[in-house]
């Protein structure tokens, strides 16, 4: 390295001492720098390179053409192939004379002049005082190939770069050609893995060669054992069914003969698989097996191994299920504790002196009940395809149903009528009705769902009370887990001479199995008790209780808000509440005020709005109240519909509205309650349910609504007997129901249903009457001419209230419908006339239909 950086030094300076003067520069004059020649003597050939500096070595033993005598003498040599005489005997040059802020300390300005000593001259008398290589004495020479224009000399850092990237070349070819012997170790393993892998599927395949000659082997030794039943005789065991088989008896013989052999014989299952099918059975279902016991075989189901037996051997083609019942006493110790002695019995087990109080406690234990007939512990029933009804208990077992098949949807109905010896102040009514396996039954005047679902009640309620203040009718949820919460509540104000009063509740909950439903009458009054002053229900009513169940398979939401109570008394009121249950709080959730609900997607929404009030003043009694239900949609807001509620005089009621509507995403809905001006009304809102908001949501495809009004044509007047309603479309047309047009025969009447499903109504009409009685009724139209027309529901309203100028009638009923049912109101008036019923507000009808 330090000779290389020596050669490049001599060339330049060589270049350098021949320049005239002081002119620094590419434009001087003079000898141009020229490149450097490198002559490798053991090749003797020349190449050019001005970016490399080359030496000449000279042998003195070489000879030949490519060899160049040494030049050893400096006698009348010029140039860079000079030697120089050793420095130690060159005569140093004089001292020239100095001029400039730059001369040392001492010297004299004017005295001698400065010889320059040429760098290429001082290189090669340093080159001659190398030693000697192995003995022989040898000469380097510098040559520099002039060329006009070439000048630049590579500097030491590329140079030292240079050396740095052969070194790294050297390195990167040793780890290449270690990755190669890594790669050839690697595919010397995997050869050696293909060639396990090749072996061992050589012994497969042997394997199955030796298991195909043993099939066959079976096979041969089958088809001798059916050769050897061909020559059986069964003459003597089928001598009474000849007669009756006379040309059947070749193939029965043939089946007599096989079932016979299959018994004899007991081959295993696997060979009858691989075989013909079972002989004597056909084909049988896979819960069924070839029973031999009788006189023929045939195909019976496998036994279900009942509650405390544990399984022996699954049910196969030609033998049972085999079960075999579980020894408690032997498994568990001391299972009856250390003073009762055990008896293991079938299903269960027995504990000598076991009392009921200690069944109750528990005793059993775990899947286990007291059978109180039995008087033993029997274990619990498992409801594996069915439905849990009730969970087992200490002292009950398991209540399991069949799973619906009915689809989506599905109504019920049934009477209501008051418990014998109940009394205030919770007095329960019994719901009565047909009992539906699937989806509900009556027990003990209580409804118990047996499916899970959302459901929607309406409960129409006529009564005469003389209770001081209200009477509260009540929709009551019991959970099997907890005490139960109040769905909703309605007050029926206390009227002079006791007249009958009709009122409506509504309400939605999400329900499970075993959750029951009871309906109650409250009041807070003591003196409702005594004879003259009990409760008396209308018994002229038809269907007043009823429901929709909704399964969770069609996406609906149930949510209930309960009312914030106003501690003020207001004109104008817009309801606050707080969100008691919801079922998907990202579907349908309370604005950020809490004064509606936020739909998250497009749908159809049934509500209902239940609010207890306490009004003061006469213009409460005159005027009434309107309770409002409007649909925000993109800023602007729309009134839906609006019901009429007559007011007391320091006195308790209710406010009521119930609707269907369709909703888009990001519609809310909100309510607001409007009262005379000269009225002082206080709203109510606890947990009891008195002012409760509950809704269903359901996705518009699989539901639809329409809304309309009574249409001021045709209104019934007069002494009016079942005359029906013309109502007028108020909503967009929908594809599943329709009000009848001109081209119909009952125009602005029927409302015909397009499709099959449940449809649930709510009808409310607001009039004028001097009616001891007046019945509102929903029919259906029937399809054969002249026969008469059914109810579906009626509802009955007594006397107006005195001093009122309007009263008020509500329906809401529930019920399957098909492709084509056509349904229409209709209103009677007993003993009185009916003089007006309001059409433009407070008197609408809405009708939801969800797919069946």
């Amino acid at each position: 390295m330090a000779v290389t950086v020596l050669f490049i030094f001599v060339c330049i300076a060589g270049t350098v001492g021949n320049t005239s003067g002081s002119c620094r520069g590419t434009r001087c004059p003079g000898r141009p720098i020229a490149p450097y020649t490198i002559v490798h003597p053991q090749h003797g050939s020349v190449r050019e390179n001005p970016r490399t500096l080359t030496a000449e070595v000279f042998v003195p033993e070489c000879t030949g053409r490519g060899c160049r005598p040494p030049l050893n003498g400096t006698e009348g040599c010029k140039g860079i192939e000079c030697r120089l005489p050793p420095l130690s005997t060159r005569v140093k040059p004089r001292q020239g004379a100095c001029h400039g802020d730059r001369c040392p300390t001492g010297t004299d300005s004017a005295g001698g002049r400065v010889t320059i000593v040429k760098a290429q001259d001082r290189a090669e008398h340093v080159l001659r005082d190398l030693p000697e290589h192995e003995g022989s004495p040898f000469g380097i020479q510098l040559t520099c190939d002039v060329k006009p224009g070439s000048n630049e000399v590579p500097s030491e850092d590329a140079l030292v770069l240079q050396l740095r990237l052969a070194k790294g070349q050297e390195k990167l070819v040793e780890e290449l050609q270690g990755q190669q012997t890594e790669i050839k170790q690697l595919q010397s393993k995997l050869a050696q893995q293909q060639s396990t892998l090749v072996a061992q599927q050589r012994e497969i395949l042997e394997q199955q060669q030796r298991m195909f000659e043993q099939m066959e082997q079976v096979k041969a030794q089958y088809s001798l054992l059916l050769d050897s039943v061909r020559h059986v005789s069964f003459q003597d065991v089928h001598k009474d069914l000849e007669g009756h088989l006379e040309n059947l008896r070749p193939q029965t013989r043939s089946h007599e003969r096989e079932a016979y052999t299959m018994h004899k014989v007991d081959m295993d299952a696997t060979v009858m698989e691989v075989g013909r099918a079972l002989p004597g059975c056909g084909s049988c279902h896979a819960d069924e097996y070839c029973d031999f016991t009788g006189e023929w075989a045939h195909c019976e189901k496998c036994t279900v191994c009942p509650p405390g037996f544990f399984l022996v051997s699954q049910c196969s083609i030609h033998t049972d299920r085999m079960c075999q019942d579980r020894d408690e006493c032997l498994e568990i110790q001391n299972l009856c504790g250390a003073q009762n002695q055990c008896l293991n019995t079938p299903g269960g087990f027995r504990c000598t002196g076991m009392s009921v109080k200690e069944a109750a406690a528990g005793m059993c234990g775990h899947a286990y009940f007291y059978n109180s007939e039995l008087e033993e512990c029997q274990a619990c029933s498992e409801c594996d395809s069915q439905t849990e009804v009730s969970p087992c208990t200490a002292m009950s077992d398991t209540v399991c149903a069949s799973p619906s098949d009915t689809g989506l949807s599905i109504s019920w109905s049934g009477n209501v009528s008051l418990a014998q010896g109940s009394e205030f102040p919770n007095m329960e009514l019994h719901i009565q009705g047909n009992s539906d396996g699937s989806l509900v039954s009556s027990t003990s005047g209580q409804l118990v769902f047996h499916q899970h679902g959302l459901v929607w009640v309406d409960h129409n309620l006529a009564l005469r009370h003389g209770c001081r203040s209200f009477v509260q009718a009540c929709l009551r949820l019991n959970a099997s887990e907890e005490g139960g919460r109040d769905l909703s509540g309605v007050r029926v104000e206390q009227r002079e001479g006791k007249s009958l009063q009709s009122v409506s509740v509504s309400g939605a909950a999400a329900v499970e199995p075993g959750h029951m439903l009871s309906l109650f009458l409250k009041s807070a009054s003591h003196h409702c008790n005594p004879d003259n002053d009990k409760v008396h229900l209308e018994t002229s009513l038809v269907a007043p209780f009823s429901l929709l169940w909704l399964s969770h398979d069609t996406g609906a939401v149930a949510m209930t808000a309960q009312a914030v109570a106003s501690a003020h008394f207001h004109t104008n009121y817009r309801p606050t509440f707080r969100t008691s249950s919801v079922s998907d709080p990202y579907m349908v959730s309370l604005t950020h005020d809490n004064r509606g609900v936020r739909f998250t997607e497009k749908g159809t929404v049934k509500f209902v709005l239940q609010q207890a009030v306490y009004s003061m003043g006469q213009a409460c009694i005159s005027e009434g109240f309107y309770l409002l239900a409007n649909v925000n949609r993109n800023g602007s807001s729309a009134e839906l519909t609006r019901a009429f509620k007559p007011g007391v005089h320091y006195r308790d009621t209710s406010i009521s509205l119930s609707a269907a509507a369709t909703v888009d995403a990001g519609d809310t809905l909100s309510f607001e309650i409007l009262a005379p001006a000269q009225c002082n009304v206080r709203y109510f809102g606890d947990d009891s349910g008195i002012s409760m908001l509950s809704l269903v949501w359901i996705p518009s495809a699989v539901s639809s609504s329409i809304s309309a009004t009574v249409s001021s044509k045709g209104l019934p007047f007069g002494a009016v007997r079942n005359k029906a309603l013309l109502f007028r479309q108020t909503s967009p047309s929908v594809a599943q129901v329709e009000l009848a047009g001109m081209g119909h025969q009952h125009p602005h009447r029927n409302f015909v249903f397009k499709e099959a499903g449940t449809a649930s109504v709510a009808l409310d009409l607001r009039l004028i009457h001097s009616c001891s009685m007046i019945k509102v009724s929903l029919h259906k139209q029937a399809r054969q001419q002249g026969s008469p027309p059914t109810t579906v529901a009626r509802q009955v309203g007594g006397q107006m209230p005195e001093g009122s100028e309007w009263a008020t009638v509500a329906l809401r009923v529930s019920f399957l419908v098909h492709n084509g049912t056509e349904v229409f109101a209709t209103v009677d008036c007993v003993r009185g006339r009916l003089n007006q019923i309001a059409h433009n507000v407070g008197s609408s009808i809405t009708v939801l239909w969800t797919v069946a």
